[in-house]
């Protein structure tokens, strides 16, 4: 068995990641892009204007855990056109990261992305980071049936889903609130951010994945 650091992840056989700003660094600035386009499908699914698109998309972010969760509970917006729209991006900014994806591939078990994305979205993003095949499965907010993490129900519809054990697994997170779910769960936290945040849910920190994964590996 590989060695592992400490006793916190010898138990670890679920590697639950997420993607925005997890498997790739913050400074892709894809979420830019993503953001612009939300606020033009708000415009027009709702018929107002730019800052009240935007005033719409941060608060309903905030209140419902994705802007879509609120359009769907508020105004009943239909998923499947905003996801295609909204994800329709480009990926020039991302580069393949052959450290990330020795990392991933020396964890023992299972290893899955989770996102508030779509799945085709995120295996597109995969592919430009070189990470495509790395993962067993990869769950967008559909398989979710479109409730958002931090919605405990969003993780277990998924996890259930894939059959994993959230005792025996650990999630990776950029979004601090996303892994309070997945500790009441009893999962292993790791919280992938520039600067940490102090909360009880919240177990590791790292702000270089890459090398986080690598000392998990021994």
């Amino acid at each position: 068995m590989r060695r592992m650091i400490g006793p916190d992840f010898t138990h670890v056989r679920g590697w639950v990641f997420d993607l925005d700003n997890t498997l790739y660094p913050p400074e892709a600035r894809l979420f830019d892009q993503i953001e612009v386009r939300m606020t033009a499908y708000v415009m027009q699914a709702l018929g107002v204007d730019d800052a009240e698109a935007n005033r719409l998309r941060k608060q309903y972010w905030a209140d419902y855990g994705t802007t879509l969760a609120g359009l769907m509970q508020v105004h009943g917006v239909d998923p499947g056109p905003y996801l295609t729209v909204v994800h329709d991006i480009s990926l020039d900014h991302l580069a393949p990261d052959p450290a990330l994806r020795a990392g991933l591939l020396a964890l023992p078990g299972r290893r899955i992305v989770y996102t508030n994305g779509s799945a085709p979205y995120a295996e597109r993003v995969l592919a430009a980071r070189g990470l495509a095949g790395v993962f067993d499965a990869v769950y967008g907010v559909e398989h979710a049936g479109f409730r958002p993490k931090p919605e405990r129900a969003a993780f277990q519809a998924v996890f259930d889903r894939d059959g994993l054990a959230p005792e025996t697994a650990a999630m990776f997170e950029d979004d601090p609130r996303n892994l309070a779910a997945p500790h009441a769960m009893g999962m292993r936290t790791v919280h992938v951010a520039p600067a940490p945040h102090a909360a009880a849910h919240i177990h590791h920190h790292t702000d270089d994945l890459a090398g986080f994964l690598a000392r998990l590996a021994g």
